[in-house]
């Protein structure tokens, strides 16, 4: 048996290598209370190191005599750096983080403007300068919650052309105005963009997109339900653009209708994404917290 020497220092695992070994197998062997995924971040992060050298790659050959290091606080140094978003999950081929409102997904007319994707680029070239990371899909700025980025165009492609295919489920929770009276229902009706950039909804097909939203009621008071709202399509301000026609619009929306905003933020959250990872696919199930702001509104 491999045994855990102690830590050169206090934020590092050292081991010392018995028998051949492949690098991923070895951590798993050695680091049982750590999952899978977790042990596969820690290697993309960067934080093993064999006889000193940063390794990432899985099927390292490992020798007797080797010494394995494991730096345990690395990431949370890198992460610490983020602004705006955290990162939930990554690999070889994906980063998934939560994104807090306010912070743009991409593209500021502003090119100093932090976006989600500048902090994330930036968070991979901490690690290698040759790093790119590729945006998949977007949240508007006001929306906070699940974003998915890819590791390389080819997985970004993969994912964007078998979107539908890809995406298992998307479910937001949105904070709206007024108590919605039904428990559950569906939305669907054809979504057109205006020349000043305002989505706006028919009832029938008008050429533009078809656009379906289910929606099912967590609860409710007088003044403000909290939704759980299922995309079954994926169109641009679809789930604003439907509370508002339903008659009751996402809070702190002013562009679809409401006339409130307690919270201080758009009342819309993308909490869980369901995904069949592009490349071992398997299905992975990404969430993020409700917060608390739209907890507290609709008790």
């Amino acid at each position: 048996m491999h045994k855990n020497q102690k830590n050169r220092r206090e934020d590092s695992f050292l081991f010392t290598v018995n028998e051949e070994a492949e690098l991923l197998p070895f951590l798993l062997d050695h680091m049982k209370k750590n999952s899978r995924n977790s042990i596969k971040s820690m290697l993309t992060r960067g934080q093993v190191t064999v006889n000193g050298r940063s390794v990432t790659k899985h099927n390292h050959q490992l020798l007797p005599g080797h010494k394995v290091e494991i730096l345990a606080n690395k990431a949370a140094l890198n992460e610490s750096k983020l602004t705006g978003l955290s990162i939930i999950y990554e690999d070889d081929a994906i980063i998934v983080i939560d994104k807090e409102a306010s912070l743009l997904s991409m593209a500021a007319k502003d090119k100093n403007e932090r976006t989600a994707f500048s902090e994330v680029s930036a968070y991979v070239r901490r690690q290698d300068p040759r790093q790119r990371v590729f945006i998949v899909h977007r949240l508007d700025r006001d929306t906070s919650g699940i974003l998915l980025f890819a590791r390389s165009e080819q997985v970004k492609v993969a994912l964007q052309d078998h979107w539908d295919e890809v995406v298992k489920e998307r479910v937001y929770t949105a904070l709206v105005e007024g108590n919605v009276r039904k428990d559950s229902g569906t939305i669907k009706s054809w979504l057109k963009e205006t020349r000043t950039y305002k989505v706006y909804s028919n009832p029938t097909d008008n050429g533009g997109q078809l656009a379906i939203t289910h929606y099912k009621k967590i609860r409710s008071n007088r003044q403000y339900s909290l939704l759980e709202v299922k995309l079954q399509t994926g169109r641009k301000n679809q789930i604003r653009v439907h509370m508002e026609e339903i008659g009751h619009p996402v809070v702190g929306d002013k562009k679809y209708g409401s006339t409130v905003n307690p919270i201080k933020r758009l009342g819309l959250h993308a909490t869980a994404l369901t995904i069949v990872h592009p490349v071992t696919k398997e299905i992975m199930k990404f969430e993020s917290q409700i917060p608390s702001s739209f907890i507290n509104k609709s008790k």
